[in-house]
């Protein structure tokens, strides 16, 4: 198996990006399977926009100490990684941010070691013990448990309750977009529909399970706080009206009832934790993350009361526009689209492996639960919170990942009753790294990268005690109250990449236990640990 060593590339127009290069083997990232992430995280789980929220990189504790805050800083200073192009190649556009530090010289993210060539020995139990003491003896972390494996052939080299459960928040997002990428093509996108209604005059907006769809004009939609490029701009909704208007031009039609269908998704719409916040209802039609004010720059905004209302108001609305007028209110439709109706419009969603890169830099809730979502469709379950759990534990175990001591009960990490032990995050990490599941890359070039982009943006700067990590610790976030988490991969002194987890339940101050946690990680990243 291959050794992936992971760094920081530049893109040429200075925004930080994540690229894989070909394996060995032949396999590349390709298209969908390179990039980056972008978007926002919610609740319980890590600081990080919402939909075109930029990254917070400050963490992941926020408002009510449930996770997401209001943003700090200078909006400029998300970090997210810059979006590749078609085929992995660099996208065009993109600027640095003017507080970003320095990137680490150009190099392959996920350059290829050819087996045997690294002659250095792993690092041994003792060594990674001795190396680690200090930094797990914080007491900003509480009760801490600790897995560290070798990325190159999953070996689990050293772990202080690693088999033990622990609840961790938005850590959890590894396991869903693991299953998702396992589950769906890469280059799968969600595409919104316009049929037309069984009866007369009527037409159904047909929700696809797309939280990224956008209402707003194509030149004042930003991602992370940027412009978005081709492969990560959203599905436009004036696109789709555009589209409708001129079918039913064409047959004469300039009026129309309007109903919306959501029968994609099954079960309860609101999470456990939902605050009108953190996290909108779930359904299958919303546009802009159902934010009340789309161009919203607050790490948890305001969300509308009813997501797939407000979306076909807004459809509504852009069709009158175009002359087509739509009688009374918009309303559920009474019974699904039928397979066979007439399509007037449709637009399509980035792919899921962009999506997947987007939920994870910056640890996005609402991205992630509709990919859980889409996980459960993939699988024949209910396309719910249950049903997507299930999904996701029954296609971790597929792929060899020991569940026994794994309780999930959503895609995004929010219900504090998930359960993970460091050793399962860690062998989502080391197959998400192997060559031999090319179509998980994107987990890999998703992660948050140290002081660079996504919610580990603001971390690993001057006085952390962790910024000779920075760029070398790419990991996810994890944050509810009293729980902080942080899992990913790091190079070691001899150049070996390895796979960790960390997870801690403390009283600690939020930040002072994010800390602990970067240092334990950077403690890795300095030492050969034999």
């Amino acid at each position: 198996m291959a050794l992936l060593v992971t760094g920081t590339v530049l893109a040429s127009g200075g925004g930080a990006y994540a690229q894989p290069s070909p394996t060995p083997g032949g396999h590349s990232a390709g298209h969908g399977d390179g990039g980056r992430g972008q978007g926002g995280q919610g609740g319980q789980g890590d600081q990080g926009g919402q939909g075109n929220q930029g990254d917070q990189g400050q963490g992941d504790q926020g408002k009510n100490g449930h996770g997401k805050g209001k943003r700090s800083g200078d909006p400029g200073s998300q970090g997210t990684a810059e979006p590749t192009g078609k085929g992995g190649a660099p996208a065009p556009g993109g600027s640095a941010s003017p507080l970003a530090r320095p990137a680490p010289a150009p190099g392959a993210v996920l350059a290829a070691v050819e087996p045997g060539r690294d002659k250095t020995s792993p690092p041994t139990a003792q060594g990674l013990q001795q190396a680690l003491a200090a930094a797990l003896a914080d007491r900003g972390l509480g009760t801490v448990t600790v897995a560290v494996g070798d990325a190159a052939d999953g070996r689990l080299l050293y772990g202080s309750g690693e088999n033990t459960p622990a609840t961790p928040a938005s850590t959890t997002k590894l396991a869903t977009t693991v299953a998702a990428l396992s589950l769906i093509p890469g280059d799968t996108r969600l595409t919104t529909r316009v049929v037309k209604g069984a009866d007369p005059g009527a037409i159904t907006l047909v929700g696809g399970g797309d939280p990224t769809l956008t209402a707003l004009p194509a030149d004042q939609v930003q991602i992370a706080g940027r412009p978005a490029d081709a492969d990560t701009a959203p599905a436009s909704l004036d696109a789709l009206a555009r589209q409708t208007a001129a079918a039913l031009k064409e047959t004469g039609t300039t009026t129309v009832r309007l109903d919306y269908d959501l029968s994609m998704y099954a079960g309860s719409t609101r999470h456990d934790n939902y605050d009108a916040e953190n996290i909108p209802l779930v359904v299958p039609l919303m546009v802009d993350e159902g934010k009340a004010d789309p161009k919203s720059r607050e790490d948890a905004p305001a969300r509308v009361a009813d997501p797939a209302g407000a979306a076909a108001d807004a459809f509504a609305a852009l069709l009158k526009a175009q002359g087509i007028t739509v009688e009374g209110k918009a309303k559920p439709a009474p019974t699904p689209a039928a397979a066979t109706a007439p399509v007037l419009g449709r637009v399509d969603s980035p792919t899921i492996a962009r999506l997947v890169e987007r939920l994870l830099t910056t640890s996005d809730n609402t991205i992630a639960e509709a990919i859980a979502r889409q996980v459960a469709i993939a699988a024949h379950q209910p396309a719910s919170f249950e049903g997507a759990a299930t999904a996701v534990k029954q296609e971790l175990g597929r792929l060899g990942v020991t569940t026994t001591n794994v309780t999930l009960n959503d895609g995004s990490g929010l219900h504090r009753g998930n359960a993970i032990p460091p050793a399962v995050l860690v062998q989502l990490l080391t197959l998400a790294a192997s060559d031999q599941h090319p179509g998980l890359r994107p987990v890999i070039t998703g992660l948050p990268i140290a002081g660079f982009s996504g919610t580990l943006g603001k971390r690993y700067g001057s006085g952390s005690g962790a910024a000779d990590a920075a760029g070398l610790v790419h990991a996810k976030t994890g944050t509810l109250s009293g729980v902080n988490t942080l899992a990913g991969t790091v190079v070691d002194a001899d150049g070996r990449l390895l796979a960790f987890a960390v997870m801690a339940r403390t009283d600690a101050d939020a930040d002072a236990a994010r800390a602990a946690l970067d240092r334990v990680a950077a403690r890795l990243a300095t030492c050969g640990c034999h």
